[in-house]
């Protein structure tokens, strides 16, 4: 899981690189009411860190198969409030949680990556397909976020 991990530590890297050199009104601007801004996509990213560390974790000494829960994406970002949050308080928070995560995904053995997960749908998967679709997944809005939304 080095390459993983490594891509993780890029990703963190590209995103604040990014953060901190984009403008507030830009990160808050809305093209339509029921869209996410880019600061409510770094709010739903910190969103799945939460979920996905808790996950990461509790699989550890959980039964197998691991059952992953869908959790509610949209009410999340809204309960939150990430559009009115201040910026630097959400990317401490999304660091933090990246880079405890990126220790979690390193720490784990061959035998630990392939516990078993029963995904939302009924699919059977692993450990390790978990960690590198959140890696996958954090990519994909990171790049959304570094294009034009608007």
């Amino acid at each position: 899981m080095t390459e993983t991990t490594k891509r993780l530590d890029d990703l963190i890297k590209s995103g604040l690189a990014y953060f901190s050199q984009a403008s507030e009104s830009d990160l808050e601007y809305k093209r339509f009411p029921e869209k996410w801004s880019k600061k409510e996509i770094l709010g739903h990213l910190i969103d799945s860190a939460i979920n996905n560390l808790q996950r990461f974790t509790e699989i550890q000494s959980a039964e197998k198969p691991f059952k992953i829960r869908k959790y509610k994406q949209d009410e999340l970002v809204i309960a939150n409030d990430y559009q009115h949050a201040e910026l630097e308080e959400l990317l401490q928070l999304w660091t933090a949680l990246n880079q405890r995560i990126g220790i979690i995904v390193q720490s784990q053995t061959e035998n630990s990556l392939n516990f078993p997960i029963q995904l939302p749908d009924g699919e059977l998967s692993d450990l390790r397909f978990l960690m590198t679709d959140y890696v996958d997944h954090l990519g994909h809005h990171l790049n959304q976020l570094t294009t034009d939304l608007k």
